[in-house]
């Protein structure tokens, strides 16, 4: 499962609900992109380096840039 998917599902969206969303909003979705950790938190739309609480790293992507929209 992408990282994309899982973020959706931890959503309870479908992906492009989750993308149209974003698209038209203020802040996203987002998502640690390290493979073991589903740390999530709201990011702005363009966010390619946001902090993870968890990893301690700047691994956290919106949505957005996930789905190569930004």
């Amino acid at each position: 499962m992408s990282k994309l998917d899982t973020l959706a599902e931890i959503e309870d969206l479908e992906v492009m609900e989750m993308l149209e969303q974003a698209t038209f909003d203020s802040v996203a979705p987002g998502i640690c992109t390290n493979k073991d950790c589903e740390y999530t938190t709201t990011v702005e739309p363009d966010q390619d380096q946001g902090y993870c609480e968890d990893c301690k790293t700047n691994t956290v992507q919106s949505c957005l840039i996930l789905a190569g929209i930004i």
